[in-house]
């Protein structure tokens, strides 16, 4: 059932927002009308699930990063307009958008997981990493519960969906090559990468917390 009040969107990140106002421009307007919002959406979980098999199909050849490629694209495209189709057609719902953060939760947490049990990333590093996201999207639904706010971080979706492009070109470039060994761990490209995107992922995920906590003691006060 659709919801009168939709909840607010908020995006920092300007890479994003364009991303997003281009697909809506070139792509979103040709999407047949009798598809919903749901359905847009499990195409990207889909392409997602594609992702994550690929990764962990690099055991047998690196070239299957190509379909990780692939599924984050696919995923990427579906993930940003799943929520166009639902405002432009007046489809929101609660549902929806929870059916599209935990789809991303999953993605995440699982396509990480995989490159950590692949030859091209450690699993100790991808340990770090796997919650992060999670974490935030969980965050992000408490806004939308509270708050009435779809907040995105600063470093969103887009920025996400780059890295583990990125990850996923120069593990195949460098053949999962151990670049240096710190405290028994073997890093990596993918290693690196991933560490060195861990940094603002956790500012972004402490700070989002400390933010929502404090706009839920302003409500009580008032």
């Amino acid at each position: 059932m659709a919801y009168q009040n939709p909840a607010k969107k908020i995006i920092p990140s300007k890479l994003e927002t364009g991303v997003q106002q281009f697909l809506y421009k070139h792509v979103g307007k040709r999407i047949p009308s009798w598809m919903t919002p749901n359905q847009v959406t499990l195409i990207g979980a889909l392409g997602g699930l594609f992702a994550i098999v690929c990764t962990v199909l690099t055991w047998l050849s690196s070239w299957f990063f190509l379909g990780t490629i692939l599924g984050l694209a696919v995923h990427l495209v579906a993930d940003d307009l799943d929520g166009y189709v639902a405002r432009q057609r007046q489809m929101a719902s609660r549902a929806g958008a929870y059916f599209d953060l935990i789809t991303d939760v999953l993605l995440s947490t699982f396509l990480l997981i995989a490159l950590g049990f692949s030859p091209y990333g450690s699993l100790e590093v991808m340990i770090f990493a796997a919650p992060v996201y999670g974490i935030v999207n969980v965050t992000a639904m408490n806004y939308i519960l509270y708050c009435n706010e779809f907040l995105f971080p600063r470093l969103g979706p887009i920025e996400a969906h780059i890295s583990y492009v990125l990850v996923s070109i120069l593990s195949m470039a460098t053949h999962g090559r151990v670049l240096f060994t710190l405290f028994g761990v073997s890093f990596r490209i993918a290693d690196v990468i991933v560490a060195v995107g861990l940094i603002p992922m956790y500012y972004e995920m402490v700070r989002l917390q400390i933010q929502l906590f404090r706009q839920l003691k302003k409500q009580e006060k008032s």
